[in-house]
């Protein structure tokens, strides 16, 4: 069975970081990327950034320039380090596996988590 779990959330001042973990047991046949969204009632579930295969990676807007995506020794593990964080980050974090869209460059998420909770506060 095919499970991300995510470690590292928790909660700091703005200005600080945090960085994430995702383990994925039982890596799924034919996945190609391994993802990070956020998730909040206001704005739902976005894209944060991906790795793939290839060891090329995608950032939305709200990751460029403070986020970094990083691929584990292991195929199966990602982490994603949040510099200069902000109120806006907080979310619910999750990991994601998945294929990479035909258009966009970005990873659709096929298998996930159950999300790490990230609280900034002003």
């Amino acid at each position: 069975q095919v499970q991300p779990v995510e470690s590292g959330g928790g909660s700091v001042q703005a200005g600080g970081s945090l960085r994430l973990s995702c383990v994925v047991s039982g890596w799924p046949f034919g996945e190609n990327c391994l993802a990070w969204f956020r998730e909040t009632k206001e704005k739902g579930r976005e894209r944060v950034a991906a790795v793939f295969n290839d060891g090329t990676t995608y950032y939305a807007d709200v990751a460029k320039a403070r986020f970094s995506i990083a691929r584990g020794t292991g195929e199966n593990m990602v982490s994603l380090q949040m510099n200069n964080l902000q109120p806006e980050d907080t979310a619910k974090y999750l990991c994601a596996a998945g294929r990479k869209a035909s258009r966009g460059g970005y990873c659709i998420g096929n298998f996930w988590g159950q999300g790490t909770q990230v609280t900034v506060s002003s």
